[in-house]
């Protein structure tokens, strides 16, 4: 059996380098290029480059671009294939199991399709039946990739382009979680939970007795599709309020729940007996509750044009190596921000937004923690979502209104009113505490004790300039130095004595002078150069 194994992973590795060399690779690459070669490669990388087309931090947007193109063009399983999958979890014949089971599926991806069947109740459900194998084949794909990177030595090659290990943890890890669908009816279950008090969200409900890891089954839903307007107008329904509706749902599952549907396109939104239902729980995005305060920081930043804000909260959220030119990336903030201040948040596109403040975070090589990088992918697709239901509406108008609500909701006058005296006494302490500070600084001074942290990563000040300015700023101190000791000499007898000063301090005057005319000397010849 090992033996088997073993010539197989061979036969892969040798069909996946044959798949590389026939593209050339060694003579560079090029997002279309990428595309066709995951293509070819089969369905794990063809996961692969979905995730990676969401990783606008990590990656260009001319890659990200090209891999949304990525779609799961996998042949449906044979109808004996997922009998003996349902068999083998529920040890019992499929027959024996539902009243009726339609053999066409409603669809068919790489990690599993879907089925509607009948229970012996009555209920009509859909069975959702994992691919026999996929978790191996995946695991055995994921080591051979890593060796192939090796062997091919393809960092090198894509260099500052993709880095592939970051990408294959983040996928083996979101892969695992999707294989195991009691993962999923967790979520399903947690999403429900969250919104069993709005009337007008809903979601499918998991049947426990016949979920296993490999097998979901749950409550099939009908109704219309929420992107079908004409039907939905012919019905009744009001496109506007569905629409407004599912924008401020999704906002909520931000900012309110942290726990938010990741794949947020009209495939997974169905319209039911007046609510709007959410189906596909597989993908699911978690933020912390630091994240979810970030989050709304980041859209009052947005929509009242703060930029120091804007730029904390990424800095924040992101994770970087600190070698950043953080007035660089302030002036591309600003600059982003000056851009939109003009414009009503209703002519904003929420979907521009997202991607240039990635594509900024990306220059400066941050990247953006799985959750939020989820989220951003999930704001693009629900924003082009709504947009199909009514062109006209604002999410980012939305999020603001929302956002504010919230704080308004939640302030607490008698505790910022604590908070705000408490930041007045800490204010007034460090004050009272400040002339105590200053002579300790002098006094480290004296003693050579001093040092002074100079954080100056890639920053466009020249170091010469840099010397200058300390070296000025030396003679200054020195020179206010000496005019002090030779004051307080004054006031002694001691001899011998100059003009009737003594004459140790008379020379310290003369020297503080001189030091003096030579700085005043500097600046002013400094100020002509810039002339």
């Amino acid at each position: 059996m090992k033996q088997t194994n073993n010539l197989s992973t061979k036969r892969r590795l040798a069909q996946i380098l044959t798949i590389l060399r026939k593209h050339h690779l060694a003579k560079g690459i090029d997002p279309v290029k990428f595309r066709m070669i995951l293509e070819d490669l089969g369905p794990t990388f063809v996961k692969i480059g979905q995730i990676m087309a969401s990783r606008q931090d990590m990656f260009s947007q001319r890659y990200c671009r090209e891999l949304v193109k990525l779609r799961d063009n996998v042949a449906p399983m044979s109808i004996e294939t997922v009998k003996t999958v349902i068999e083998n979890e529920y040890q019992e014949d499929l027959n024996d199991v539902f009243l009726d089971f339609d053999i066409v599926p409603l669809g068919s991806a790489s990690i599993a399709q879907v089925h509607k069947a009948t229970l012996k109740d009555g209920r009509h459900i859909v069975v959702k039946v994992q691919r026999p194998g996929i978790y191996e084949m995946m695991e055995r794909d994921i080591s051979l990739i890593r060796k192939a990177v090796k062997i091919l030595k393809l960092n090198d090659v894509l260099g500052s382009v993709v880095d592939l290990n970051i990408v294959l943890d983040e996928f083996w890890h979101t892969a695992k979680e999707e294989m195991d669908f009691l993962n999923e009816a967790h979520y399903a279950k947690r999403f429900s939970h969250l919104h069993h008090d709005i009337q007008y969200i809903d979601a499918p409900e998991i049947i426990d007795d016949y979920s296993t890891s490999k097998v979901l089954v749950m409550e099939y839903i009908d109704g219309y599709e929420i992107d079908d307007r004409i039907t939905l107008k012919n019905a009744g329904y009001d496109l506007k309020e569905i629409a407004a509706k599912l924008a401020e749902n999704y906002i909520k599952q931000i900012v309110d729940d942290g726990f938010f549907h990741a794949d947020p396109h009209p495939g997974n939104l169905r319209i039911r007996d007046g609510k709007i239902v959410w189906i596909d729980f597989g993908m699911m995005g978690i933020l912390n509750r630091a994240d979810k305060d970030l989050m709304r920081d980041a859209v009052l930043a947005i929509g009242q044009n703060d930029t120091q804000k804007l730029v904390d909260v990424i800095l924040t959220l992101g994770e970087h190596d600190d070698r950043i030119d953080y007035a660089l990336f302030y002036d591309n903030i600003e600059t982003f921000m000056k851009h939109y201040v003009s414009m009503d948040l209703t002519d904003i596109n929420l979907g521009d937004v997202v991607q240039e403040i990635f594509v900024i975070a990306h220059k400066h090589r941050i990247s953006m923690p799985k959750g939020v990088s989820m989220l951003a992918r999930g704001l693009v697709t629900i924003e082009s979502t709504v947009m199909l239901i009514d062109p006209h509406i604002s999410i980012l108008e939305i999020a603001a209104n929302h956002v504010a609500n919230h704080i308004s909701k939640k302030l607490d006058y008698k505790k910022e009113l604590t908070k705000s005296a408490k930041k007045l006494y800490n204010s007034s302490q460090n004050i009272l505490d400040l002339p105590g500070q200053i002579s300790d600084i002098m006094r480290m001074l004296m003693k050579g004790r001093l040092k002074v942290n100079l954080d100056i990563m890639e920053s466009s000040v020249p170091m010469t300039a840099i010397n200058h300015m300390v070296n000025k700023l030396v003679v200054g101190i020195v020179s206010a130095g000496l005019l002090m000791a030779s004051s307080m000499l004054c006031t002694t007898q001691m001899t011998p004595k100059v003009f009737g000063i003594p004459a140790l301090g008379f020379i310290g005057y003369m020297t503080a002078v001189g030091l003096g005319i030579w700085l005043l000397l500097t600046v002013l010849k400094e100020r002509r150069q810039k002339k």
